[in-house]
């Protein structure tokens, strides 16, 4: 295998040219129904609707274990929703303790217009042991993010659009609206834009980081992971997001005219 394991993503050309290892997983997280049309050769269907319906961490090592993927599985996810989606499923794959994961650079939609390799069939790899080591210190439960609401080196990053975050957000937050992550060609922008965008905003890599969005933590899943790439280690989702905070009857910051789009940091 001559794939980098390390890097947050995978670039697609790499992918295509280990297609046929069977020591590499390529998860498809799109619908039961966009699966079967077609999708990328070799890929298995996961769909996020079904890991975020039972979101319990033991739910997700019998899903994978049903995939065959075991501990040592190299793991690659994508979608065709600018990878909001895949990036919640490598969270929850870390989460579990598999860190062997990327995502996968483009859409599924970019692999087509590129004429990569795909197919329609439904390929079965087995089953294979998988074991569960939960990592917390990526998670931020509603009690975690209370606590460190007022905490000077804590950053509350709200990464819904601009115009929800300025109806109603958590105390602190501060507004990075997803979209701002991608670049044209790729879910996720270079590096140095990256670097770029978090030090306008005078946000330390030293920094803990949390993450959230308006309910199951795709957007802010996305979020997470392009902090990851540029090298920032204190990194939490609040998963459950906004949805909750709001349901739970929390503090919530709303501005009165709540009209316009604030670009000045970029």
């Amino acid at each position: 295998m001559r794939v980098n394991m390390n890097n947050v993503t995978l670039n697609a050309d790499l992918l295509l040219s280990e297609i046929n290892d069977r020591d590499i997983r390529i998860i498809d997280v799109r619908s039961p129904k966009d699966y079967v049309q077609n999708h990328i050769h070799n890929s298995v269907n996961l769909p996020l609707l079904e890991l975020l319906s039972n979101n319990s961490p033991q739910h997700l090592v019998k899903l994978i274990q049903s995939l065959g993927i075991d501990d040592d599985t190299y793991v690659v996810v994508y979608d065709n929703t600018f990878g909001a989606l895949a990036s919640r499923l490598v969270w929850n794959l870390l989460y579990i303790g598999h860190n062997n994961v990327s995502l996968l650079d483009i859409t599924y939609d970019k692999w087509k217009l590129s004429g990569y390799e795909i197919d329609s069939k439904n390929i079965d790899f087995g089953t294979r042991l998988h074991t569960l080591h939960i990592n917390n210190d990526i998670l931020s439960t509603i009690d975690d993010l209370e606590k460190k609401i007022d905490n000077d080196n804590t950053v509350i990053i709200d990464n819904r659009e601009r115009l929800n975050f300025l109806e109603q957000h958590i105390p602190n937050a501060i507004n990075i609206p997803y979209k701002i992550f991608a670049s044209s060609n790729k879910i996720l922008k270079p590096q140095d834009e990256l670097i770029k965008i978090f030090e306008n905003r005078n946000i330390k890599n030293n920094s803990e980081i949390i993450t959230y969005c308006g309910s199951s933590g795709t957007l802010s899943g996305l979020a997470y992971n392009a902090l990851k790439s540029i090298g920032f280690e204190h990194v939490r989702l609040y998963a459950n997001s906004f949805k909750e905070w709001k349901k739970l009857h929390k503090t919530i910051v709303k501005q009165d005219h709540a009209n316009y789009w604030d670009l000045s940091a970029e």
